[in-house]
């Protein structure tokens, strides 16, 4: 699978995906930490990788634009070291793989996370 992380993301979390045989790349890398959330939709859309970050702003951008992609990890911990968003991100890694493949708003939080499948707002 293939991610886009977010300026707020730890490098250390690319690191971690890659251990893990995932392609990953942080904004800086690709010097685009100053474009816009909808810009960087547009990049993970063209490029086919998840977006993971702490904005809330993709959620948004996700429901207004009514897209099926790209799906997003949007991480709302107290804890937000490397190690405790890591840590997290296995467990959804492990447990909802077709969801990201498929089209996902994926919530982090502490001790629970939810899924929203994309678009948001389709009847099911």
């Amino acid at each position: 699978m293939r991610f886009l992380t977010d300026a707020g993301v730890s490098p250390k979390t690319v690191e971690f995906l890659k251990q893990l045989g995932h392609e990953a790349v942080h904004v800086r890398t690709l010097g685009l930490q100053r474009v816009t959330d909808p810009e960087l939709v547009d990049r993970a859309r063209a490029d086919s990788s998840v977006v993971l970050t702490f904005d809330l702003d993709f959620g948004e951008v996700l429901a207004l634009g009514v897209l099926d992609r790209p799906s997003v990890i949007l991480f709302r911990l107290t804890d937000e070291r490397a190690d405790s968003v890591n840590q997290r991100l296995s467990t959804v890694l492990a447990e909802r793989v077709a969801e990201l493949e498929s089209g996902a708003l994926i919530l982090v939080e502490d001790t629970r996370y939810r899924v929203r499948k994309l678009p948001i707002g389709r009847a099911w």
